[in-house]
């Protein structure tokens, strides 16, 4: 007799992607954001000029193989340089995790880095200093979270915010 199993609509997601359903959670940018905004940063960064701290996160797509860029905010906190995605499980978070490498940009300088993603019992001290630092920016994708929560809150809301240390 053979039993057959229909598939999962998360087969094509790996596994430590799937464990926790709210892995899947992304805020789309608005209008302005993505025709505006983003594209004036990244222009700006493109041209050596960083805006707090604004770099291009350039990464190869997990499917086409093309490289991808983005504008990010590079979080220097205790030493450590790290990428917090506010929008939460974006394209950028999915490739950087299928090829654990990138690239920053700043002007005609580039960074190649590994991307190690940090555990969310480990995010609360980051996103606490992502949030003091660019709240204004992004702060409206926490929920309501700011930089001055108790560390249970940003622990609660961790999940939906990856972040990876930059390693060289």
């Amino acid at each position: 007799m053979t039993i057959s199993v229909a598939p999962s609509p998360t087969d094509h997601i790996p596994r430590h992607v799937v464990h926790n359903q709210r892995m899947a959670t992304f805020k789309r940018p608005g209008w302005f954001t993505a025709h505006v905004f983003n594209p004036l940063i990244a222009a700006l960064t493109r041209a050596g000029v960083s805006v707090w701290g604004s770099r291009v996160l350039a990464v190869r797509g997990r499917s086409s193989g093309a490289v991808r860029t983005t504008p990010v905010n590079l979080l220097v906190h205790d030493g450590e340089r790290y990428l917090v995605a506010p929008r939460g499980h974006t394209q950028w978070v999915r490739n950087l995790r299928a090829a654990g490498e990138g690239e920053l940009r700043l002007g005609r300088r580039s960074e190649r880095f590994r991307g190690i993603e940090v555990g969310d019992d480990d995010k609360p001290p980051i996103l606490r200093a992502y949030l003091r630092r660019w709240r204004m920016e992004v702060g409206v994708f926490f929920g309501g979270v700011g930089p001055d929560a108790p560390d249970a809150e940003l622990r609660r809301i961790a999940p939906d915010h990856p972040v990876f240390r930059i390693s060289g």
